[in-house]
């Protein structure tokens, strides 16, 4: 049986587009899909268990997505081990695909492709996703695909979730290149931010992530390798991108600044998130 951890924090707008895809697995036994509903002051789990009575509902009135993670994992009986973000919408052929992948052992970590919805975002948004995209470190997969699977080689890799902004960096950066991999021949699907001050908010947590890893957990950093200027060098090549690498270049640079000022006034708690993302159509 495959598991599928989901945390939800406020989620009733998204929730039902990512349960969805999972119900035929669900209800045939293939899948375990385990909600864990942390700090909510919505209907989440309402929805949830309207959908099938299988799924299994777990809540806790603390709001932090890494215990939340180690209380769906407590309550998960199979493998691989799926940890999956909430707003994000992956289909049942793409996890029969990565257990698949994982089982034949060639490698003990994967996820999906991204696939970016803009089709609601502006220029500025639409901009920085190509650019980024674009990137050698994106492409490798684990980062920005809101899901990543473990085999249970690669679960024993460590006791539960720190207490930390980036489950998905610290996860990444557990394994070296040659073991985990990004599957191409399936996605998950994430929406962006509608605007600019939705994107800083997720660049300046991803940056705020990425500074207390590196505080954290020096020694997980070398397994990190990013090749920016072989990645930029072949963009700038093109004339059309060169406003759209601006836009990058800007976005970072400001997401970097509010994140230093984040953690000198608070520390590493307390970010935002982009709400933006979650509109009901």
């Amino acid at each position: 049986m495959i598991s599928i951890i989901i945390p939800a924090h406020n989620e009733a707008n998204v929730i039902r587009n990512a349960v969805t895809e999972y119900l035929p697995g669900i209800d045939t036994g293939e899948i375990e899909v385990i909600i864990v509903c942390n700090g909510c002051s919505d209907n989440t789990k309402d929805i949830v268990t309207s959908l099938s009575k299988e799924i299994k509902c777990i809540e806790t009135a603390f709001p932090s997505k890494t215990n939340a993670l180690n209380l769906g994992d407590a309550e998960a009986i199979g493998f691989p081990r799926i940890y999956q973000d909430a707003d994000v919408v992956v289909s049942l052929d793409t996890i029969r695909k990565i257990d698949k992948l994982l089982e034949s052992g060639k490698f003990i970590a994967a996820s999906p492709k991204m696939k970016m919805d803009v089709r609601k975002a502006s220029w500025t948004v639409r901009s920085y996703y190509e650019i980024w995209q674009g990137i050698t470190y994106v492409q490798e997969g684990m980062i920005g695909t809101g899901i990543y699977a473990l085999s249970e080689a690669a679960r024993k890799k460590f006791d539960k979730f720190p207490k930390i902004i980036a489950d998905d960096g610290y996860i990444r950066a557990l394994f070296k290149t040659e073991e985990r991999t990004t599957l191409d021949n399936c996605c998950s699907i994430v929406r962006s931010p509608t605007n600019l001050n939705g994107l800083l908010k997720i660049k300046t947590r991803s940056r705020l992530g990425r500074y207390e890893l590196k505080k954290k957990y020096p020694h997980l950093i070398k397994n990190e390798q990013k090749n920016y200027k072989g990645a930029f060098l072949k963009l700038v090549k093109q004339i059309d991108l060169w406003p759209k690498i601006v836009v990058y270049f800007y976005v970072n640079m400001l997401s970097r600044f509010r994140a230093k000022k984040h953690i000198h006034h608070i520390g590493f708690s307390g970010w935002e998130r982009d709400d933006s993302s979650r509109q009901v159509d």
